[in-house]
């Protein structure tokens, strides 16, 4: 406001001092044309009456002026005497104004300009008595030439004006905007402003009034809104469409493991693995999203919902639930009710029913060795599902012991079938092994168990005379595993449950296949332990591939 105020007053001034001097400049002009036409009259009468008393020999003797001229015209036209130029080179001058108004009127006056030279010529011609003419010149400066003799002048007043004008539109300008500039916002007295600004402070100030109210009203609400979710033991967090975190209580941050956050950070501050980002991602695109995460030693539900507005996503509203002991006994239920009572059941069924028959002597003596050799392979079978609880157990809990010596597979391998050679005998089975020698840093005993579920599922479930292929090889930074078969194969509708606990594709069938129904659980759960992947590739009746992929160096 100050700059206007200061260009305006400098504006103002500057073209106030340009007009006065063109106007002067102009006046004078007007006062010098009126001065000029009236000397050219009185000299053209002058000069006429000295021709009438003393003839043409008055105007060869005479002196006249610098800028005055003198022409002697007959009736004719004709010059007869001209101070400038010589007669006979002059044209006839009867059709010009001031000379032909003589001849009619007696007197004559006209005034040409020349845009060449910027001047002015003025004219006035008298008749005498023979009827020639008298024409007296004089040449005047144009109001445009005197405009360009006093340009300098005039640039050395208006640099002058405008200092002058500069220090006093910056005194003005401040002095007009400093009681504008000390007005108290927050509290506006009208007392001590301009008159003008009244309304306005007035409206101010009940604004003020207004939006402090307000202000407090917000402010109760927010410590109402503070207090209510920090009571909540589930995480609370609403965020903005570009995720800025708008609020959170302590119980997200706990929840997600953070460290110190303030409220403003990215949520990804919060937690950025990749399951939570797809949550959020998902949430912003417009759907409820759900997704579980492992921190701080426990399971978190993380449910995203979009706060919508008229059509679009202005913010999202995530709770963050612990269910980590919901997890572990759905996980227990899932394992201990539906699969281990029922594997158990069998065997205990069995070894019971023997026992109590060889108690009451209800089994002739010669058939007592079967008797006993059943109870024996049954005991086996529940001693080998209690191995096998106790290795996914301690897999499950990540409770094995933390082995990071170089395995090489090849040899592993070789041991592995060495092992099973028996086996596959009694079945008809060919093995085989090819490939090159892989080294991982690993555990040893868990590969190995890894190597011989696989190998061994591989004989147990092929048919007589048939094939296992085990192959070992690598890309840059993974060490591949892969065991195939030609047995049975597995139902494609089968292949996402195969690597559950207990879980059997053919339960009829696999009774009569000793085996306790973990050895794929304890291959995942091996694999997983390496941080690698297993995939499995099967068709019924024509096969399994089991494909194993470990990093070279193990991740700790």
């Amino acid at each position: 406001m100050t700059k206007k105020i200061f260009i305006g007053i400098m504006t103002i001034c500057a073209v106030s001092v340009i007009a006065a001097m063109i106007l002067a400049t102009a006046l004078m002009y007007d006062k010098s044309v009126t001065t000029a036409e009236a000397s050219v009259k009185t000299d053209a009468h002058i000069i006429s009456e000295a021709v009438e008393s003393l003839g043409g020999a008055y105007l060869e003797n005479a002196a006249f002026g610098d800028n005055i001229r003198v022409t002697w015209i007959n009736n004719r036209g004709q010059v007869l005497f001209d101070t400038e130029e010589e007669p006979e080179e002059l044209e006839n001058h009867s059709d010009r104004k001031e000379i032909s108004e003589a001849f009619v009127k007696g007197e004559g006056s006209s005034s040409r300009y020349s845009k060449t030279i910027m001047q002015k010529t003025v004219n006035y011609a008298v008749r005498l008595n023979d009827g020639t003419v008298i024409r007296v010149s004089d040449v005047h400066m144009s109001l445009e030439a005197q405009l360009l003799r006093v340009i300098n002048p005039m640039l050395l007043i208006l640099a002058a004006v405008v200092v002058f004008s500069a220090l006093a539109a910056t005194r003005v300008s401040r002095n007009i905007i400093k009681p504008i500039n000390n007005i108290d916002l927050a509290h506006p007295d009208t007392k001590k402003s301009y008159k003008e600004l009244s309304p306005l402070l007035e409206k101010l100030s009940s604004q003020n009034i207004k939006v402090s109210r307000q202000m407090d009203e917000l402010q109760q609400s927010r410590e109402q809104f503070g207090l209510m979710t920090e009571s909540m033991s589930e995480g609370f967090i609403i965020t903005d469409p570009k995720l800025a975190v708008l609020s959170c209580n302590t119980s997200a941050k706990k929840l997600l493991g953070a460290g110190a956050f303030n409220v403003g950070q990215s949520i990804y501050a919060l937690n950025n693995s990749e399951d939570f980002r797809r949550c959020l991602m998902n949430a912003l695109g417009g759907r409820r999203s759900e997704c579980i995460l492992r921190t701080g030693g426990g399971q978190r539900e993380v449910i995203a919902s979009p706060a919508n507005s008229i059509d679009m996503v202005c913010g999202l509203v995530v709770f963050i639930m612990d269910v980590t002991e919901k997890q572990e006994l759905e996980t227990m239920r899932r394992e201990f009710t539906s699969n281990v009572s029922h594997e158990l059941k069998t065997p205990l069924t069995t070894i019971y029913g023997i026992s109590d028959m060889l108690a009451n002597g209800m089994v002739k003596q010669e058939d007592v060795p079967q008797f006993g050799g059943n109870i024996r392979s049954e005991a086996e079978r529940l001693i080998a599902l209690i191995s096998d609880i106790v290795s996914l157990s301690k897999l499950d809990e990540d409770s094995a012991p933390r082995e990071n010596e170089s395995v090489e597979l090849y040899s592993l391998a070789e041991e592995v079938l060495e092992r099973l050679k028996l086996s596959a005998e009694e079945k008809g089975v060919t093995m085989g092994l090819t490939g090159e020698k892989v080294s991982l840093m690993g555990s040893r005993t868990i590969l190995s168990e890894v190597l011989y579920n696989l190998c061994d599922n591989a004989i147990k479930y092929n048919v007589s005379g048939g094939k296992l292929d085990v192959k070992i090889s690598h890309i840059p930074q993974r060490a591949i595993i892969t065991v195939s078969d030609t047995g049975m194969g597995i139902p494609q509708q089968h292949i996402g449950r195969i690597f559950e606990r207990f879980y059997r594709v053919n339960k009829s069938r696999s009774r009569k296949i000793k085996g306790t129904g973990l050895g794929l659980s304890i291959v995942k759960h091996g694999v997983m332990y390496h941080n690698g992947t297993v995939r499995v590739e099967s068709e019924a009746g024509k096969g399994t591939v089991f494909t194993v992929e470990l990093p070279i160096e193990k991740k700790q």
